[in-house]
């Protein structure tokens, strides 16, 4: 017993370096303000604003008509489309919009060979590429707060991808990991001087950059993980704008969010993989960024880590050893603290005994996901939307 109770407290321990982390970027995200857009932009720029859509009949239609409403002037920014897999009647409706429509067709279809090509067959100059999913709306002033911020020299740029759906409890779930990853790893990290993560969907990259960094991803699941690698390893910084919005439509079952998470740790394990040893190197080269969100590929799922904790601070109830019961205890009631001073005070609202009663559920679908990546390394794992 003896042995056991010394493997458990170094794990303890292991999760409390986890734990901590998490602890001082929210806290850092509470005692600082982020990056807002009050300024006046010097320049305004052209933005050329990707939206690629894999079998999104469902959505691509609003979310195309719905990107052409901005505050930005119309001659300065162009809506394309990359219609893969999608119905005949839905490329000829989106061929109606004034928009650009690269109909494509993949033996694998990714996200990252639906932007180079149709970055290859465009002819405009643009400054800025603006990267969306198929389901994200933007508030009408989004482009123009990204053009203000490209005015700090930034080459990349993030928004704040928000809920726009709380109809079930998943989704809402899906909503509140989503800020408590804003406030973390965006706003605290700015707030300490590290990049923002990126987070696929409502980023923005000065164009020949993207372009440029693009030609080397060919990624089958995760591109925005290996576009993050390959531009910190650059050097380059990531800004994060708190009051710029892109709505995102939330996951509405358990099943789709099982498969989202398949496809998003599989990517987390293989961008470790690759670039640990890296990652270390760059550590005493100066490169703190990179290192840090290499870092942050080994942090394990919150729900996981949640689970985990929870789990310890049960079996310390049957323990003697004092050191024992404080570490579980301790860590679990540091975690629980850092998710609640991380969560907007709409969503806190929001939470019912459906959302909490779900979560053992949702624990269980993750351990399933993390068996199954497997299966995300050959193909792309595609989560429908449904609204």
């Amino acid at each position: 017993m003896g042995i056991i109770l010394n493997l458990a407290i170094l794990f303890l321990i292991l999760l409390g370096i986890f734990t901590l982390y998490l602890l001082v970027f929210a806290i850092a995200g509470k005692v600082t303000s982020a990056n807002t857009t009050t300024r006046t932009p010097k320049t305004q720029r052209k933005f050329a604003v990707f939206l690629p859509s894999y079998k999104e009949d469902k959505v691509i239609l609003e979310s195309a008509k719905r990107a052409l409403i901005q505050d930005y002037p119309k001659a300065l920014f162009d809506v394309i489309v990359i219609a893969d897999s999608l119905k005949p009647e839905t490329v000829a409706q989106l061929r109606e919009l004034p928009i650009t429509t690269y109909e494509v067709t993949f033996e694998t279809s990714t996200k990252a060979k639906a932007l180079n090509y149709a970055m290859s067959q465009l002819t405009e100059q643009y400054d800025i590429a603006l990267i969306l999913d198929a389901d994200n709306i933007m508030a009408t002033d989004f482009i123009t707060k990204l053009n203000a911020t490209f005015d700090l020299g930034y080459q990349v740029v993030q928004g704040h991808r928000t809920a726009k759906n709380t109809n079930s409890p998943t989704a809402i779930l899906d909503a509140i990991s989503e800020e408590i990853n804003n406030h973390i790893l965006r706003k605290g990290h700015r707030a300490l001087g590290l990049s923002s993560a990126l987070i696929g969907s409502g980023m923005a990259f000065d164009y020949a950059l993207f372009v440029d960094v693009m030609s080397e991803i060919n990624a089958i699941g995760g591109f925005d993980k290996e576009l993050e690698m390959r531009l910190l390893k650059r050097g380059i910084v990531f800004d994060y704008i708190e009051d710029a919005f892109v709505y995102d439509e939330k996951v509405q079952n358990a099943e789709v969010f099982e498969k989202q998470r398949t496809r998003w740790i599989a990517a987390q394990f293989k961008y470790l993989k690759q670039n640990f040893a890296s990652g270390v190197v760059h550590l005493f080269k100066g490169n703190i960024d990179y290192a840090n969100k290499v870092f942050q590929a080994l942090l394990p799922p919150r729900i996981i880590l949640l689970g985990m904790l929870m789990f310890f601070a049960f079996v310390s109830i049957f323990s003697g050893d004092f050191n024992f019961k404080v570490l579980a205890w301790g860590q679990l009631v540091t975690l629980l603290f850092t998710f609640y001073i991380s969560t907007p005070d709409f969503l806190k609202r929001l939470i019912t005994w459906k959302e909490i009663m779900l979560l053992p559920s949702l624990f269980f679908r993750f351990i399933r996901a993390i068996l199954k990546m497997g299966e995300a390394k050959k193909k792309f794992l595609h989560t429908p939307h449904d609204s």
